[in-house]
């Protein structure tokens, strides 16, 4: 089944997403498939453990993509 919905690019990978306080400092990370419910979520490009309590890098955010309707994610455009 996995292979059948890779194929069609329906088998999205897991991305990286790192949780801030009010002052920048990285709090915890989480590795999923869709941006996490709540607030202050941002998404990087990787899990670095020694971001930990520290402020997040500007380099490692990723730019929010732009948003795409329906048909042409199942498209693959």
């Amino acid at each position: 089944m996995n292979m059948f919905l890779s194929l069609f690019g329906l088998n999205r990978p897991q991305r990286c997403f790192a949780r801030l306080d009010s002052t920048g400092r990285c709090q915890a990370f989480k590795q999923c498939k869709h941006p996490p419910v709540g607030d202050n979520w941002v998404e990087i490009e990787e899990i670095r453990l020694n971001w930990l309590h520290q402020v997040l890098p500007a380099n490692a955010r990723i730019a929010s993509p732009a948003r795409r309707s329906s048909a042409q994610l199942l498209l693959g455009l």
